[in-house]
């Protein structure tokens, strides 16, 4: 279903030439003349979150797990989103946890929620929390952990400009937030410390 409200593409790429002019360039000269077609398509790119649901791709389960009980983590999982504040990139990566109740989902669908929700206009405070709600209340599992490491190159190109500088936001549900021993098992598996000892 169309949404009647939004733009079409050709008034899309009209909006990108509208910019290049109002940077101080010409969008007719042989440069540019491919420019707007490129940053649509890239947009579709970026923004593609916006056309699916992550609701739908939790819904397939799996209960024959014989009795596994314990955490399930995905670890580094590349992150690519867009500040909804200038429309630059945050770049960085997500760690996803959760204790599963009597069903696991596949390990694929946890790295699927974070992208979906990262291929939209976002705060990191705000991305953190919808993959960590939307695990619980579609898994419905004992707890779930979501920790978010990433560069917002709206602080280290623009503004302050302060290369190097990493935000970390978390958000504990169930288990991880009520009970110290699985929050800190969490946090000691994603460290660095976990990651060296793992390759030793």
């Amino acid at each position: 279903m169309t949404n009647p409200s939004r733009p079409t593409r050709e008034e899309a790429e009209e909006a990108v030439r509208t910019l290049l002019r109002w940077a101080g360039d010409d969008p007719a000269r042989e440069g540019l003349l491919g420019t707007p077609d490129r940053v649509v398509r890239s947009y579709e790119e970026f923004f593609a979150g916006y056309h699916e649901d992550p609701v739908e791709l939790l819904k397939r389960t799996f209960e024959e797990t014989d009795g596994y009980d314990e955490m399930v983590l995905l670890r580094d999982i590349r992150l690519e989103s867009h500040c909804e504040h200038h429309m630059v990139p945050i770049i960085g990566k997500a760690h996803v946890a959760y204790l599963p109740g009597n069903r696991v989902v596949g390990i694929s669908k946890l790295a699927r929620v974070v992208e979906v929700y990262s291929k939209r206009l976002q705060i990191q405070e705000k991305l953190t929390a919808q993959i960590a709600n939307t695990l619980q209340e579609v898994l419905n599992p004992r707890g779930v952990g979501v920790v978010i490491e990433a560069a917002h190159q709206c602080m280290t190109t623009r503004g302050v400009k302060k290369a190097g500088v990493t935000m970390v936001t978390s958000r504990m549900l169930g288990a991880f937030r009520d009970d110290s021993s699985t929050r800190r098992e969490f946090m000691a598996l994603i460290s660095s410390n976990a990651t060296q000892l793992a390759n030793h």
